[in-house]
């Protein structure tokens, strides 16, 4: 692992100031579970990573189809855009019924599409599937609070798939050009959630440009390089990787908070994609442990086996 890499200089400003907020793609789920498919290869967790891409599969089966739900309060939305305030706020929509529906529906395609699971997966679906409305919610708001403990860790994948879906099915209704820049805006705009990564683009007018990837929603907002997106730290950032870095994956470790995010370059793996090379990259959070850094980010699809990201809780 190398101790340190630097950082090239300050971006020069570009004749185009970049977006703000960028919308993920009506096909993220398909090009996850394209890339889970790719990297399950020869992966020690090969066979995690194929379930990954199976959850994914029936996301975006469900995402094109989506059973009916009630639409958001374009009032609600517009008041919450204009005093910049999160539109998709987590604690309101995890107490209207859509998101259960649209779980629901995502149960029955996922079993439709994969008649042949294991039995640990199939006890695990069943246990959501029976489960009630209050407890749902109770680990739905467990998950997203970074309270991992509190929700059983073989739901976590399921539960944080059918989360994601509800959030980018809300999505649509949202234009995310009028999302004003904020400086400093270490939380996703949209939804109010954590990053889960960080991506350096690659390609004109955005290239070298910074985005934070929301773990919940998948919207991805500008935050200049070179700070710390937990504590506003300006000081010189490690960036650090093993030498072989196929997922294009670096942690950027903070020394004055001691919390890292790790940031996807395109440049690197012009196919990567934030949720995926994380996930195919714990060799690396297991590593910044190890020398004494503690993840900031969610990754609603893994339960980490203790409570989430610091920050969170």
């Amino acid at each position: 692992m190398t101790s340190r890499i630097l950082e090239p200089g300050q971006i020069e400003a570009s004749a185009m100031t970049p977006p703000f907020v960028q919308a993920p793609p009506a096909d993220l789920f398909s090009q996850r579970a394209e890339r889970f498919g790719a990297l399950a290869q020869d992966h020690v967790m090969g066979a995690y990573l194929n379930l990954l891409a199976q959850i994914s599969r029936a996301q975006q089966s469900v995402l094109d189809a989506p059973p009916a739900v009630a639409e958001l309060d374009p009032q609600r939305i517009s008041s919450a855009l204009e005093h910049d305030m999160p539109p998709l706020a987590v604690d309101t929509l995890l107490h209207e019924r859509g998101w259960q529906i649209l779980l629901d529906a995502w149960l029955d395609v996922f079993a439709e599409e994969n008649p042949q699971l294991p039995e640990a997966v199939k006890n695990a679906l069943s246990t959501l599937g029976q489960a009630d409305a209050d407890q749902r919610r109770g680990w739905a708001t467990s998950l997203l609070g970074g309270r991992f403990t509190e929700v059983p860790g073989a739901l976590v994948p399921f539960m944080g798939a059918a989360l994601q879906l509800a959030w980018r099915h809300w999505l649509s209704a949202i234009d995310v050009t009028q999302f004003r820049e904020r400086e400093d805006q270490t939380e996703c705009p949209c939804c109010g959630s954590l990053p889960v990564a960080g991506v350096i683009r690659h390609q004109r007018p955005i290239d070298g440009v910074r985005y934070l990837v929301c773990s919940l929603c998948a919207v991805e907002w500008h935050y200049v390089r070179l700070k710390c997106s937990h504590c506003l730290s300006t000081r010189e950032l490690d960036y650090l990787h093993f030498d072989d870095t196929p997922h294009g994956i670096k942690a950027e470790a903070c020394p004055d908070c001691h919390t890292y995010l790790k940031q996807l370059y395109l440049e690197i793996a012009p196919d990567g994609e934030a949720t995926t090379a994380d996930l195919a990259s714990l060799d690396l959070d297991l590593r910044m442990a190890e020398d004494g850094f503690q993840r900031r980010a969610p990754n609603l699809l893994l339960a980490p086996g203790g409570d989430g990201a610091a920050g969170q809780a």
